[in-house]
């Protein structure tokens, strides 16, 4: 598949998926539509469409967005040093779609790998692992959790 930002994909966006992605917003904590999903399947960049994230490397971090323990894809994901809001934090955007999705921080679980994706829900789109061969992301299956 071809990832890439389209002036189309860009219409499509939602104001708030827009203020997110293209001029590097954040949502509320606790407001995205991911931030407890529990279904199996992956996370695909809004504009691009480009995989990034796997259900089973999701985890509850308490911090009030969906959090992942590594991307699906680590070619997919560019780290940025961010230094706005009088903080130090590593941006994560996607690259082809050059989305702001959100930041990496060294806090994770331990025992897999201990980074936590921190990921605006805005930023994301999800595939159901049922629609993943259909929709051109089978190659990915073997990363995604078989619930049947």
């Amino acid at each position: 598949m071809k990832y890439a930002k389209t002036e189309d994909a860009l219409a499509r966006l939602s104001p708030e998926q827009f203020r997110v992605t293209q001029q590097n917003g954040t949502e509320r904590p606790w407001s995205g539509e991911f931030t407890g999903h529990k279904e199996p399947g992956i996370y695909v960049d809004i504009v691009s469409g480009e995989p990034l994230f796997a259900s089973s490397d999701k985890y509850d971090s308490g911090c009030g967005w969906p959090s992942f323990t590594k991307p699906i894809e680590p070619a997919h994901v560019t780290e940025h040093r961010d230094l706005s809001h009088g903080m130090i934090r590593t941006e994560v955007r996607s690259t082809h779609g050059d989305s702001h999705l959100g930041h990496v921080f060294p806090d994770g679980p331990a025992d897999r790998g201990g980074l936590r994706y921190c990921i605006n829900s805005a930023s994301l789109r999800f595939i159901h692992r049922d629609e993943m061969e259909a929709s051109g992301y089978g190659d990915y299956l073997n990363q995604v959790e078989d619930v049947r």
